[in-house]
């Protein structure tokens, strides 16, 4: 049986175990959150000296995880059995015939991390039949400030639109990553606080002023002067403002103003959608810029961006071999100075 992350934290709170559990997938963060869960939570803790016993793959076989999950719990209604690393396990399939038949008393949970588990396979099978399993994938770009807003919900604390899109765009999907910057901040501020641009400035150092937003907005706007004190800041920081992640953000922001160009007439909801943007705030940033530029000129800049990728890289044959910072700067100007094809 496949559960989702949310569901699997709800029983657990309401102590409801299953006695297998198969946690897989590429991204470790739902995984971790769950056994640590399971560890801190599913015993009381005097119940855990007897009852829970943590194992690790690549120092244990089949024999002797069967073994400590068919023993009786002692003055407790079950015990916990946590098999991590589970991918580094050689045997792992040889827990068939427990599988099959489980004590009924023990809480099995297998961690298998790193990759998604093929169940094409005879264990495979059994475990989806037999188990409860779920599948940790990584959260896309548009899924990101949602999970922010919802994990800061969780924490009593509020963000606005604009300061969890820029923790997005420079923390990227890494949601482990996130989830420790956001603790840093944390720490530092009374519960109930909404954060803002200037938190994230202060307690991340993510610059307010000078982040790959402000440099989108100035262009879009046509403001030269302002894009050009955005990127002189990019140079003199890049290891903050590498110039791969800034030509990503602004291939994808021109992309998208040209696909807006076409989707005049549609309802708004239709055109978050085809955007993949979040809310109807964005979406008017996105309108303003598009304004300034035709559809045109929106081509030659995504041909434009993809040509700096690759001097950047040192693989455009044309390559002077200039430092990102010049690179940036002149990009920049050629943006701000685009003239009609």
């Amino acid at each position: 049986m496949e559960a989702g992350f949310d569901q699997l934290i709800k029983d657990f709170k309401n102590k409801q175990f299953a006695p297998v559990y198969f946690f897989h997938g590429v991204e470790p963060y739902f995984i971790d959150e769950l056994m640590d869960y399971l560890e801190d939570k599913a015993l009381d803790d005097g119940e855990k000296a007897f009852n829970q016993t943590v194992l690790y793959g690549k120092e244990v076989d089949h024999r002797a995880v069967v073994d400590t999950a068919m023993r009786f719990p002692m003055m407790a209604e079950r015990q916990v059995v946590l098999l991590k690393e589970a991918q580094d396990m050689k045997q792992l399939k040889d827990l068939e015939a427990y599988i099959k038949k489980p004590a009924a008393t023990t809480l099995l949970a297998i961690a298998y991390k790193g990759k998604k588990f093929n169940f094409n396979s005879n264990f495979g099978k059994l475990l989806k039949k037999e188990a409860v399993v779920f599948e940790s994938k990584p959260l896309y770009d548009n899924q990101i400030v949602p999970w922010i807003n919802q994990y800061l919900k969780n924490r009593k604390f509020e963000i606005s639109q604009e300061a969890a899109a820029l923790l997005a765009e420079y923390l990227g999907t890494d949601i482990a990553k996130i989830k420790n910057e956001l603790e840093k901040l944390l720490i530092n501020i009374p519960t109930g606080t909404k954060i803002d641009k200037n938190i994230i400035d202060k307690y991340i150092g993510i610059s307010k002023d000078y982040n790959v937003f402000e440099l989108q907005r100035a262009l879009g706007q046509r403001e030269h002067t302002r894009a050009q004190q955005i990127v002189n800041y990019f140079a003199s920081n890049p290891r903050k403002n590498p110039m791969p992640v800034v030509i990503g953000t602004l291939s994808a922001f021109f992309t998208k103003l040209f696909l807006l160009k076409s989707l005049s007439g549609l309802p708004e909801k239709e055109v978050l959608e085809n955007l993949k943007l979040r809310s109807s705030f964005f979406l008017k940033e996105y309108q303003a810029a598009a304004r300034n530029f035709s559809s045109g000129q929106l081509e030659s800049l995504i041909g434009l961006l993809a040509e700096y990728d690759l001097k950047s890289k040192g693989v455009y044959f044309n390559n002077t071999g200039k430092e990102e910072g010049a690179l940036l700067r002149e990009l920049v100007w050629q943006i701000t100075h685009l003239q009609e094809n």
